[in-house]
């Protein structure tokens, strides 16, 4: 994969929220664990993790029009501090698996200000179907923008890599689980997938985006 990439020649990113914006592997094991010890079930959060994965990529197949349900309101991380430096530099658009009344009420924590946002209530779809980076060519052009403006920002190689693959479009991996084997709360692609370049957290993602910035600056002065 490249990872040649100039973070500065962009105008626009894109974000998934669950599990990159917000953490919600530790959201979804908060309303697991207290019910696998009621079941009397011995399974750690990696193993519990795991099985909604399968359980959510099928009902996502199967309902693909469902509202996503309001069971993650646990265990938010906020990333205020990163979306604001992020804003400072880049248009920022929401392109998200959540619906819109979901994502306004994250958003209260987030306090994003985002440019659009491009929920699966708008597009009648769950990633990874083609649906929201279709609708995110249009609201490009509606903001003035082209593709090759955007890099897409996501933790989900299996919801957001793999499409942004198919569309070629350039991606960050945010990967919260480094560290820690298996897949978690997403499934395993089943698709090619890649990225230009990974870091392990929102706030690590904006430190290396304002230090190409100030360099870029400091050669052009």
């Amino acid at each position: 994969m490249s990872t040649d990439l100039d973070l500065t020649r962009f105008k626009a990113l894109s974000f998934d929220c669950y599990g990159t914006l917000i953490d919600w592997e530790s959201g979804i094991a908060a309303v697991l664990r207290p019910w696998a010890g009621e079941q009397g079930l011995d399974l750690s959060d990696e193993e519990l993790l795991l099985a909604y994965s399968g359980n959510e990529a099928a009902v996502e197949r199967e309902t693909p029009t469902a509202l996503y349900p309001a069971v993650l309101a646990a265990a938010f991380r906020r990333n205020a501090a990163a979306l604001a430096r992020l804003a400072s530099h880049y248009q920022l658009i929401i392109v998200s698996n959540v619906h819109r009344d979901g994502f306004a009420g994250s958003n209260r924590r987030l306090r994003g200000t985002f440019a659009a946002i491009i929920t699966a209530e708008d597009v009648g779809a769950y990633k990874p179907a083609p649906n929201h980076f279709r609708a995110l060519d249009a609201t490009l052009a509606e903001l003035g923008l082209e593709h090759q403006d955007l890099l897409h920002v996501a933790q989900s190689l299996f919801h957001d890599h793999v499409p942004a693959r198919r569309e070629n479009l350039p991606s960050i991996w945010i990967n919260r689980r480094h560290g820690r084997p298996g897949w978690g709360a997403t499934p395993e692609p089943s698709e090619a997938w890649t990225y230009n370049l990974e870091f392990t957290s929102m706030a690590s993602f904006a430190d290396a985006v304002d230090q190409a910035f100030g360099a870029a600056a400091s050669h052009s002065a």
